[in-house]
């Protein structure tokens, strides 16, 4: 697959310093330069909730008139995600994106927050607000803001969530379903276990990355291929028309609750051996964690292999250092993964190019080890073998590829 000149990916899910668990690196300065390095052309500014984060973006970024927001001419949209932590019938908590065609909505926005509750603690805000008056009061202020459900199937935080997720989106949004028009697959499920949800087939399926730093391992590991704009509205319209060009996603076994299992009893399992088990952990005897890959199946109307009709290509990749990683028997974060990476992207400029486009001879032909050339290309097919992430904790990208990789060239 080729890189195009009219592709915009994008990743519009990203956080900033000021959210939990997050880099305290992450700056505007950071962000571009290692977006540039993943191969990136669109980011959201992530956490437009947060005070000090808010008044940065205001300070840095330049608007085109358009509602696409540069620094050092690199684009921004403005993003934040939102917790909902309410009853309904039980207790509730669902993520949203919100994706603001203006600063002067975002301020409007943020008006309306501080009449619910703190801002200013954390840059991902946890309100007290059903999904359905959220909506209403977002299409109140705008119908220009993207609220889309973010991890739409993770358990604890999901609108799909086995914890405290609802059966539809119907059960969460009430009569403001028509206003939201997409949904995040998350790491733990990709577009094809998306397509087997009935009600899903007028919503659009996009991915981003929900990066807690700048890394290139976190940043863009999922994304949207838009095409190329500078317009705000026209990024609206191919989200909301499904006119947008493909998603990145990387394998679902990846992400951290793509399994059933309990991180603390160190085991996990599949849908079909939980079903032996009636849901019982064997180790601690307390119900296990239910995970993505079980609750679509749960929630499925349509068998494994359905392809809707309006469908979109999606690209399966892991992140290139997990690739070296892999490769050597290297840590992802360690100095000799650090060394193979950085060479490879002085020599072919971003690691998406790497991932995507860069040909086998051009590989073996700039002195590309041929354990990390395999990898690559076969990661390119998406043909790693994933053993899956569960209960908070990532799937491990296995060698497989036998033993003499020399054959495969």
């Amino acid at each position: 697959m080729i890189v195009k000149e009219d592709w915009m990916i994008g990743d519009l899910h990203i956080h900033s310093r000021f959210s939990r668990a997050c880099s305290r690196n992450i700056t505007f300065e950071n962000l571009v330069k290692w977006a540039k390095i993943k191969g990136l052309n669109l980011l959201g500014t992530g956490d437009f909730t947060h005070p000090i984060w808010f008044n940065e973006l205001k300070e840095k970024l330049v608007d085109n008139g358009k509602g696409i927001y540069f620094y050092q001419n690199f684009p921004f949209v403005i993003s934040g995600e939102v917790s909902l932590i309410y009853t309904q019938e039980r207790g509730r908590r669902i993520h949203l994106v919100l994706l603001v065609p203006s600063i002067e909505i975002a301020e409007r926005i943020n008006s309306y927050f501080d009449t619910k509750g703190r801002r200013d603690y954390d840059g991902r805000p946890i309100f007290k607000i059903s999904g359905n008056e959220f909506a209403c009061e977002m299409m109140k202020i705008s119908r220009d803001i993207e609220i889309i459900p973010a991890h739409i199937w993770t358990p604890w935080f999901g609108v799909f969530g086995s914890q405290s997720g609802f059966d539809s989106l119907k059960e969460c949004f009430k009569d403001e379903l028509e206003n939201v028009h997409a949904i995040e697959t998350g790491m733990s499920s990709d577009p094809e276990m998306n397509w087997r949800i009935k009600e899903l087939e007028n919503k659009s399926i996009v991915s981003f990355s929900d990066a807690h730093s700048f890394w290139p391992f976190r940043l863009g590991r999922e994304a949207t291929i838009f095409r190329k704009t500078d317009s705000y509205k026209d990024i609206l319209r191919q989200i909301r028309e499904n006119d947008f060009i493909a998603t990145i996603e990387t394998d679902p076994a990846y992400g951290k609750y793509h399994f059933d299992g309990h991180r603390l009893c160190n085991f996990s399992c599949s849908h079909e051996k939980t079903k032996e088990l009636n849901g019982i952990c064997p180790s601690c005897k307390s119900s296990l964690v239910i995970g993505v890959d079980n609750r679509v199946e749960k929630l499925a109307n349509y068998p494994l292999g359905y392809k809707n009709k309006n469908s979109k290509p999606y690209f399966k990749l892991l992140p290139l250092q997990e690739i070296i990683a892999l490769a050597f028997g290297v840590n992802m974060q360690g100095k000799k993964s650090w060394e193979i990476y950085n060479n490879l992207i002085k020599e072919f400029e971003n690691e998406f190019n790497i991932l995507l486009n860069v040909s086998r001879e051009e590989l073996i032909k700039s002195g590309v080890d041929v354990k990390l050339v395999v990898l690559i290309l076969k990661n390119r097919e998406g043909k790693i073998k994933v053993k899956p992430g569960y209960d908070g904790e990532y799937g491990v990208a296995m060698l497989g590829i036998g033993e003499k990789q020399e054959k495969l060239i």
